[in-house]
């Protein structure tokens, strides 16, 4: 039975928020723990892939001032998780790495998030895992393109 497009967008508005809700609840042991909000997550997960980020990259990935980026930095640098850099060839440009402590932080969340995913994604199929990831990879490629 297909559904045509504008109910197939109100199954989805019911879906995403609770598979979001959910995949959140079952992810949060470790960052509860160490009191880290979802924001100051995101931002020690794009460090961690972004080494010696400065701190307009982080703000743009956030989309957010670099004022308001400023105060959540803050915060991760208080609590260990990141640090500082002046940037060596430009005084004007600080960068901000994770620390030590914040590097074990995200792995031990990378490892949660993928034991849960084994669990969860192990109760279905081969066949409907790669067709999940080649739909969520289509549709990421239309955004991109669509923010171009």
């Amino acid at each position: 039975m297909a559904l045509a497009l504008p109910e197939f967008a109100d199954e989805l508005n019911r879906l995403i928020p609770f598979l979001l809700k959910e995949m959140v609840r079952r992810n949060t042991k470790e960052h509860f723990k160490e009191r880290i909000t979802l924001p100051q997550l995101l931002v020690m997960q794009f460090m961690d892939e972004n080494q010696s980020s400065r701190m307009t990259d982080v703000a743009t990935f956030m989309k957010v001032s670099t004022a308001a980026i400023t105060g959540l930095v803050d915060r991760l640098v208080r609590s260990g998780y990141a640090a500082r850099l002046l940037d060596s060839n430009d005084r004007r440009i600080i960068r901000v790495n994770l620390t030590a402590k914040g590097r074990g932080l995200i792995k031990k969340i990378n490892d949660q998030r993928r034991q849960m995913v084994v669990h969860i994604f192990g109760k279905i199929s081969e066949q409907e895992r790669e067709d999940y990831l080649r739909i969520l990879r289509r549709i990421r490629d239309v955004l991109v393109s669509e923010k171009e």
